[in-house]
């Protein structure tokens, strides 16, 4: 390829992508809904995530119940191990959901993983639901991660 073909091959991917990039960019129009509403929790860094249907049905969101099991002759919680997330920092988190739709992200310590299931020092009470699937959408929503 000789120098000026391989400049107007780079002139026209440049070119191209920049289309590509306006194409796919969204039109802002006053009556949009987004997908999930962020409400700050006072008093804490914590957001409240409230999800409109189409939005959890397009994630899968799914959650499951905090069990509690006698795990080496203690009682432990249990979660599934898809429930939780990590920070940058190595925190372990989960999102509980009190309310069909609605999810806040709370503390967790994990003491070991077995298989696909978490095994919990501290954490939600047994019965509280957490999101198993969706939950790094959630996060990506709560933090701006992603």
């Amino acid at each position: 390829m000789t120098g000026s073909n391989r400049y107007s091959t780079v002139i026209l991917t440049v070119l191209f992508s920049l289309l590509m990039v306006t194409c796919a960019t969204p039109v802002e129009t006053s009556g949009k809904i987004e997908p999930v509403h962020l409400e700050p929790i006072a008093g804490t860094e914590l957001n409240r995530l409230t999800l409109t249907e189409r939005a959890a049905e397009r994630l899968g969101i799914q959650t499951a119940p905090v069990r509690e099991e006698i795990v080496n002759g203690e009682r432990r919680k249990i979660i599934p191990y898809a429930a939780v997330v990590y920070d940058v920092n190595g925190g372990a988190w989960v999102y509980t959901s009190s309310e069909p739709l609605t999810f806040v992200r709370e503390a967790i310590v994990v003491e070991r993983i077995e298989g696909d299931v978490a095994v919990l020092l501290e954490g939600p009470e047994p019965g509280t639901e957490v999101a198993i699937v969706g939950v790094a959408e959630l996060y990506g929503a709560d933090t701006g991660v992603g």
